[in-house]
């Protein structure tokens, strides 16, 4: 569950400084309402980055992310407005999600379909069949049962953050001491290594991608409760959003190294970026150089360790 790399070490020093000098420059930052509102934004986006590092440890990835966010927003308010029970309707939201990913699961595995291209082609199919189906329009007016869980604002705020921790540290333990978790390691390592070990890998992608789809609609119910309307063209950016934390938090975009803290770090360090430049008066729209700066920087630094660890087999096989 801790980090395992000088990377991630490297970007929570990061995010330290940063920190630290904004508590200089603009102690009101750290004011209660703006915490509580930049934790509240990024959990959605922390809970899709769980999923997309289940996807990336095995050397996939999935940019269809955003269109499944808004498809499964969409069907949490239609299913909240026949009056289903939170949990009842949790529980479907999940199969939903679960249905999405796999669909890009059997895709990848049984098709042979590069991920990139098959989840390309997924993200335009279901925002393109989410337009047609709504015809752009919102779900409103949700009922008051289905904001906040049915309790007062504060409350909700609590449990949403509440949800959030324990999915976060049950989905550490689980990818650190539970085989599954360890499967993705070897899958995403070599993936002919790992079938000859006796790793079925094409089922290990599979349950990646379906986990994705999982935690993108719980993401989507986390992000639903909070407003009385739902747009149906939510979720654009978030794909390149988790990518980014994930890939900022230490992973590798080939596979078979990161852990779920790195992550956590990686969506820290970007969602704080925005607010940041903000309250220090800079335009927002640096935020995005920002962030494309600290990915390109990743991912040098992940190219040059792979060229590192590259020449040292090399030197000891010689």
């Amino acid at each position: 569950m801790g980090f395992d790399s000088k990377r991630e070490w490297s970007i929570l020093a990061a995010l330290g400084v940063l920190l630290a000098a904004l508590a200089l420059a603009e102690p009101r930052f750290f004011s209660p309402e703006n915490l509580r509102d930049l934790v509240l934004a990024n959990v959605p986006v922390l809970m899709a980055a769980i999923g997309m590092t289940a996807v990336i440890l095995t050397g996939e990835i999935d940019v269809s992310i955003g269109s499944q966010l808004a498809i499964l927003s969409v069907a949490a308010g239609l299913l909240a407005k026949t009056g289903m029970p939170i949990i009842v309707l949790a529980a479907i939201q999940a199969m939903f999600g679960l249905i999405l990913g796999a669909i890009n699961g059997v895709l990848v595995t049984t098709a042979g379909i590069p991920s990139i291209v098959a989840t390309l082609a997924t993200m335009i199919i279901f925002r393109e069949a989410l337009r047609w189906a709504t015809a752009g329009a919102w779900v409103e007016n949700l009922p008051a049962k289905f904001q906040w869980f049915g309790l007062t604002q504060a409350a909700g705020q609590i449990a949403i953050a509440a949800i959030a921790v324990a999915m976060f540290v049950g989905g550490a333990w689980l990818l650190a001491n539970v085989g599954a978790g360890r499967a993705l390691y070897a899958t995403g390592s070599d993936k002919e290594a790992a079938r000859l070990c006796g790793i079925d890998t094409k089922l290990v992608l599979f349950w990646a991608f379906a986990i994705m789809g999982a935690f993108t609609a719980l993401a989507a119910l986390l992000s639903s409760v909070r407003f009385r309307d739902i747009q149906s063209n939510s979720g654009i950016g978030l794909e390149l959003k988790t990518i980014a934390a994930v890939v900022v938090g230490g992973a590798s975009i080939n596979g078979g190294r990161g852990t779920l803290a790195g992550t956590l770090v990686g969506v820290a360090l970007l969602g704080v970026i925005g607010p940041a430049l903000t309250f220090l008066g800079i335009n927002a729209y640096w935020e995005k150089a920002a962030q494309g700066a600290i990915i390109l920087a990743a991912l040098l630094a992940d190219s040059l360790a792979s060229r590192r660890r590259h020449d040292a087999g090399a030197s000891v096989a010689a």
